[in-house]
């Protein structure tokens, strides 16, 4: 993860936040018309200029499902997005930290937190079956969602979304000073599998 801290010890993208949000709903539209322009750009070029440094302007928390391929959703190529991802797009430590060294080193202007339709971990939360290994430790941050949305998938993966933006707005001092002096956004996103469309919620 090379950066240096720049200007006001952020570095790089000159968008402000609105404008950072705009640019990745432009690029879902783009998607979604099949119409996508990343993948036009030389990648030979990209990765040559990516050696040593990154400067994207936005972050992404993802749920780790395989049909949610972020870059591709919003029409981004190498070295424009942050990208965290992570079964039921919950915040542990490890994600906030992610997330603040996006922020802080690398000077994003948006983090958008993205459910999707259908997504397994908030369906097995919802189900609370046992299961083998660690993955029951996902139940615990998805309940609040799946208790406030009454057990209705769709509406649990929106509210969990929402639940986790709130929480990374809360729970780091760091991004939270961003956002009160206007220097970051977080945003809340709800994709679907079907279409490829990427709603704003909130």
């Amino acid at each position: 993860m090379a950066a240096t801290l720049g200007r006001r010890g952020r570095a790089q993208t000159t968008l402000n936040p609105d404008e950072a949000l705009t640019r990745l709903m432009e690029g879902n539209k783009r998607f979604v018309a099949k119409q996508m322009t990343s993948l036009n750009d030389d990648l030979a070029v990209l990765r040559r200029n990516t050696v040593t440094k990154q400067e994207p302007f936005a972050s992404i928390l993802s749920c780790a499902d395989s049909r949610v391929p972020v870059e591709l959703i919003f029409d981004q190529t190498i070295g424009h997005v942050f990208v965290t991802r992570i079964a039921g797009n919950i915040c542990t430590p490890e994600i906030i930290a992610s997330l603040e060294y996006s922020a802080v080193v690398l000077g994003i202007a948006v983090i958008l937190v993205l459910g999707h339709e259908g997504c397994g971990a908030v369906k097995a939360a919802m189900a609370g079956n046992a299961v083998p290994g660690q993955i029951s430790a996902l139940y615990a941050p998805l309940r609040p969602a799946v208790e406030r949305a009454n057990h209705d998938l769709t509406a649990a993966v929106k509210a969990n979304a929402q639940i986790q933006a709130d929480l990374l707005s809360t729970a780091s001092p760091v991004l939270m000073d961003l956002t009160s002096r206007g220097h970051l956004k977080v945003a809340v996103g709800y994709y679907t599998l079907a279409d490829g469309v990427v709603t704003l919620l909130g």
